[in-house]
Parts: structure tokens; sequence; C-alpha cells
């Protein structure tokens, strides 16, 4: 699956809305900032049980995040601290997003086990980076072999959300009980792979 390493191929997707925010002038960090207000609205919507539109806000979410970066390339103000903010952002929308959905549906164990999941397969990464190092950074986005590791993660999880949130909301099988508990199982096998992948390559190297 691995959408995140066929961003460039999804450019056809986000890239209109990147290029409307920045004939706009929005300030790449404010973008990242809508992206977490419709991330939190999505989980305060699934509370609710307003479920369309927690599929909305997310899906809306998601798509902000893509434009961001986007947005701060074509405007020349990519910055460290937004890199930093835009991880930051991405992870609160998803613990609480997730969080909510696994508690409300699945249970408390759920709801732990997805966040927790969630947060050690994208944070896996600049630990990386810290540890280990990267290839190459270009224009503030940094390219490495992680990249392609592992098959589930969180473009795979926010449309899988919104697969099994549109299941519930019309009563077809499979609902977000399964929907959550399938998101949980995927991140931790993917999360697995990448592990596995760092042992192979980095596992005999002593400082």
């Amino acid at each position: 699956m691995n959408l995140t390493k066929r961003r460039e191929g999804l450019k056809k997707v986000y890239a209109p809305v990147g290029v409307v925010l920045y004939k706009l002038h929005f300030p790449p960090n404010f973008i990242t900032l809508l992206s977490l207000l419709m991330g939190m609205a999505s989980a305060y919507a699934f509370y609710e049980g307003k479920l369309l539109t927690a599929a909305a806000f997310i899906f809306f979410s998601g798509l902000f995040d893509l434009a961001d970066g986007m947005v701060a390339r074509l405007s020349e103000r990519t910055s460290k601290f937004g890199a930093v903010f835009d991880w930051i952002a991405d992870k609160w929308v998803d613990g609480f997003v997730l969080g909510t959905v696994g508690f409300l549906y699945a249970g408390p164990l759920t709801a732990l086990t997805v966040v927790t999941a969630s947060m050690l397969h994208s944070f896996i990464k600049p630990v990386v980076y810290a540890e280990i190092g990267y290839e190459e950074r270009t224009r503030g986005k940094i390219k490495d072999p992680l990249e392609g590791v592992g098959f589930f993660g969180r473009p795979e999880t926010h449309l899988t959300l919104m697969a099994f949130t549109l299941m519930e909301r019309f009563d077809l099988p499979l609902g977000l009980s399964f929907g959550i508990k399938l998101i949980a199982l995927l991140t931790l096998a993917s999360l697995f792979l990448r592990i596995l992948y760092l042992y192979k390559h980095y596992g005999r190297e002593y400082e």
C-alpha cells in the first residue's frame, strides 16, 4: 500500500488546493493549524456521533496537512519550526481521533493500542534521523530509505477510518468497531516491518 511512498503521484489530488492557498497568501503554519483544528473537530464529531461530519473533517484535515508543505515550498517559507509543528499537529490529531474512536467503539485497550502504534510508527523516523542519520534533505523535506518501509501509515489510516465510518453510518457490515481494530493491527504490523528493517541494516553496527 504505502501511499506516502507514492506522494509524488498523489500531488494531482492535493496540488490544486495548495496552489489556491498559496495564491491567497495563506501562511504555511496557519494551514498546519487549520489541519489541527479540523482534526480536533473530527474527534469531537465522532464523540457526538455525527459520523458524516467526522469523516468530512478528517478528510479536510489530511488535505490541509498535505497542502501546508507545498505552500511552504512555493512561497519559499520553509522553516525548521514549521517542520516540527507539522509533526506535532499530525500526531495531536491522530491521538485524539484514533483514541476517541477506539474508546467509543472498541474499548480502552484498543484505544491505547491504536494510539501507541500510530505514535511509534511515525516517531520511529525522527529517532532514526537522530541516531542513524538520513540521506538527503531538500527544501525542508527529508528523503530516507525508511520512507518506503512499512505499508500502513497516516494516509492509509485516514482512508481506512473514513471508509469504516461510512460503513458505520449507513449500517453496513464491519463498522467502526472492526475498522479501528483493523487499523491497530495493520499499524502494528507495519511498525514491526520497520523495526525488522532497522535491525537487518543496523543491528550489527556498534558505536
